[in-house]
């Protein structure tokens, strides 16, 4: 067991059987079983864009079996082995928020597998993690659709995997109304998540 996050050498690749052995206040998630440390806390802005997004997802999925999960929740995601196993699992990150429609990929420590719809929010001091390295590992796990909030432009970037990769839509701005391209029913005015 692990209690100083200063006792891990951050240039060795880590799984997630070594994650599950750390006990220190620090949260982090692996990336190639690369170390990032995330922020310590989400700002006053970012926690209010992410209450307003579960809200609606919240309505928008009553009658839909898929269930919404948000940060702090591990997400273990597969490279293309396709291993399940913990020692060869390298990616655990904590999205802000993700929808998983296939209960088999739930378990108590978290999801296992692509979610289906993954939406993050950048912050100072994370947006190089999610605009590259989550952006290329949601597209290799599979993720079917991603989100990028920018809250400084007010700016919502979706990204739909096709053929293995993504395609960005258009980017959408306060003014616009952002619909989901896998769920429909994910529909709202984009101000009402920034105002």
């Amino acid at each position: 067991m692990i209690t100083d996050i200063n006792s891990l050498d951050l240039n060795k690749k880590y799984s997630y059987a070594d994650y599950l052995t750390w006990q220190f206040q620090e949260k982090l998630e692996l990336i190639k079983g690369k170390i990032y440390k995330m922020n310590p806390a989400p700002s006053t802005t970012h926690q209010r864009i992410s209450r307003k997004l579960t809200g609606i997802m919240i309505n928008a999925f009553k009658k839909n079996s898929c269930e919404l999960f948000i940060a702090p929740f591990d997400v273990r995601l597969l490279d293309k082995k396709k291993s399940t196993l913990d020692k060869e699992i390298y990616n655990v990150v904590q999205p802000d928020l993700c929808m998983i429609c296939d209960d088999s990929k739930i378990d108590e420590r978290g999801a296992i597998g692509a979610p289906d719809l993954i939406i993050e929010i950048l912050s100072p001091g994370n947006s190089n993690k999610e605009m590259k390295y989550k952006f290329d590992l949601y597209e290799e796990a599979g993720v079917l659709e991603y989100w990028i909030v920018n809250p400084a432009d007010k700016t919502v970037f979706i990204y739909v995997l096709k053929e293995n990769q993504f395609i960005g839509m258009h980017p959408l701005i306060e003014e616009d109304n952002i619909q989901s391209k896998l769920f429909p029913e994910l529909d709202f005015k984009l101000e009402s998540i920034f105002n």
